[in-house]
């Protein structure tokens, strides 16, 4: 024996998750473990001998990572709470050094990478009364009536169960957010579709049909009018219908993918050119609705139909190589269990949805207001983007199952003829128009690299453009605001999506006069703006925004 261990894998079970751990890989969480404790030790031993020198600490600083949990004052001005601060900094490094060090698959690291997240952010001293002296300060300087506020406030979450993240009595669907003017022409089970009233004297000849995801209510494309991508586009003199997808109750828990498809999105299209009188329509879809969009005219493309003139794809996933942190727990396990709970019949809760998304960014959309409502007493601030955010959607379970098999898991919608989709065999190839694909470059829920690959797909010529900052924000970016930026590129070029992005031009501001640019090309002549909305056939039912749009997960 030469006294040094083999370097053989040892297999631990941790929660449930089987993790190979190598001699090596033993050594360095030792000495990990070996730190943690040094600076721990040396911390504590700092705070018993420490002595206030003019009102200020000596030998302990808190956290300084950019951490705003721990920017106020309070934080600062008690050795002891700097000493909390920096443990629990110690803590989270420990962890996310182990996390590293575990010898496991790729799917099995983003696991373990998600669930070491949300311990660390749960586990923050901010984020318990004890240890937050923002709270305590509160509390004492209130006569305890910020505590008795945020028992109220968490009396009334817990009653509707959902958090609640803004001040939703500032806001009312119609009347201060989905303002634009129009009026529902058409209705089925599943959809309202929405023709608003034109802002030009002349419209494109092709009217523009948009497609949001059915996960989340349609109004984040018109919140306020300077924000609003629906008034954008009518002012760029396009005639813009809208596809309002209804809120499921327990009458749509067997509705299917191709229902749809079927009676969705390839319905809206009929209808928007009947009305229109137009040759082909002009489409865009954000999200899931791009995903649905997208295979919408695939399935009419293989029935020998082309439509449409033009498809435009926001943060959209058809590829799902690499799904995102949506597609963290998603296996076989897990999509078997979903399918002999919801597979035939029932809904997903929106409100289950909604946790989950805010989990994927707890410390932006779950812990601030529990410290807030809770422990401070504090009613949120009305903001309208996060008063769209919690305004939950349901989804019926047979579509939501079909689409985490055959997309988050399988994988399959990219491989012509696997699939069979509204009596089709599908080929997204089949798809054949020219295509505007956007995405963004920190979006957790659709990864731009997975996005670049639709370009790869799809039948007809592609425009990739990717734009900055995340999967709302990158989207809704008015070009008034002049934020942010964008990169074009040439797609045809680029051998895959790092190639691309190293051959990309950067362009200062919003991207949607780059899209209205490309998007004219595809319009058709101008024509006199229609005076009323519908026809003869498909006569208004109800005033802009509609029902459907209103109705919440109760």
């Amino acid at each position: 024996m030469n006294g040094k261990r083999p370097n053989n894998p040892e297999h631990e079970n941790l929660c449930g998750f089987s993790v190979s751990v190598t001699s090596n890989s033993v050594d360095r969480i030792a000495n990990l473990a070996k730190q943690y404790w040094d600076r721990q030790s040396m911390l504590w031993q700092a705070l018993a001998g420490l002595r206030p020198r003019d009102g200020k600490m000596s030998e302990i600083s808190p956290l300084a990572t950019g951490d705003h949990r721990f920017d106020a004052p309070e934080w600062h001005r008690h050795p002891w709470y700097a000493a909390v601060v920096q443990s629990y900094q110690f803590n989270t490094e420990l962890l996310a050094g182990m996390m590293k060090e575990a010898d496991v698959a790729p799917k099995l690291q983003q696991q373990l990478r998600f669930l070491t997240r949300q311990l660390i952010d749960a586990s923050s001293p901010a984020n318990f009364i004890l240890t937050n002296p923002e709270a305590l300060q509160l509390a004492l300087e209130s006569n305890g009536e910020s505590l008795y506020a945020g028992l109220r406030n968490w009396l009334t979450d817990a009653t509707r169960g959902q958090i609640a993240i803004t001040d939703e009595r500032a806001f009312e669907i119609g009347r201060n957010v989905a303002m634009s003017n129009g009026e529902v022409i058409f209705e089925c089970e599943l959809m309202q579709l929405v023709q608003y009233a034109p802002l030009t004297q002349k419209v494109a000849r092709r009217p523009l049909l948009i497609v949001p995801p059915c996960v989340n209510k349609f109004y984040i494309l018109d919140l306020q009018p300077q924000n609003s991508f629906v008034r954008f586009a009518l002012e760029q003199g396009h005639t813009v219908f809208l596809v309002s997808w209804r809120n499921p109750q327990n009458e749509l828990q067997q509705s299917t993918w191709d229902d749809y498809l079927e009676r969705g999105v390839i319905q809206a299209i009929e209808v928007a050119l009947a009305v229109s009188g137009a040759d082909k329509v002009n489409t865009l879809g954000w999200c899931i609705g791009g995903t649905m969009l997208a295979s919408a005219l695939a399935v009419l493309g293989a029935r020998g139909e082309q439509p449409a003139a033009s498809m435009t794809l926001l943060t959209t996933l058809i590829d799902f190589t690499e799904p995102g942190e949506l597609g963290t727990f998603v296996d076989e396990r897990t999509v078997a269990l979903a399918e002999q709970t919801l597979g035939k019949r029932g809904l997903l809760s929106g409100k289950a949805l909604a946790l989950v998304f805010q989990s994927l960014r707890a410390n932006e959309l779950l812990w601030p207001y529990v410290v807030g409502n809770y422990l401070k007493g504090e009613t949120p601030e009305a903001f309208d983007l996060l008063y769209w955010n919690s305004d939950a959607t349901n989804l019926p379970g047979p579509m939501y199952t079909w689409l985490l098999r055959h997309g988050y898991h399988r994988n399959e919608l990219r491989v012509p003829g696997k699939l069979e989709v509204c009596g089709v065999p599908f080929d997204l190839g089949k798809a054949n128009v020219p295509a505007y694909v956007l995405a963004t470059e920190r979006d957790h829920l659709v990864p731009w690299r997975s996005a670049w690959l639709t370009t790869r797909l799809l039948g007809g010529d592609t425009q990739f453009v990717l734009a900055a900052s995340g999967h709302i924000a990158g989207v809704i970016n008015p070009p008034a605001a002049n934020k942010r930026s964008y990169w074009t590129g040439d797609d045809d070029r680029a051998s895959d999506a790092d190639d691309w992005l190293a051959h990309a031009s950067t362009h200062p501001g919003s991207w949607w006069p780059h899209w209205s640019e490309w998007l004219r090309g595809h319009s058709g002549k101008l024509r006199a703006a229609p005076k009323q909305s519908g026809n003869a056939v498909y006569a208004p039912i109800e005033p802009a925004p509609g029902r459907y749009v209103k109705t919440r997960v109760a």
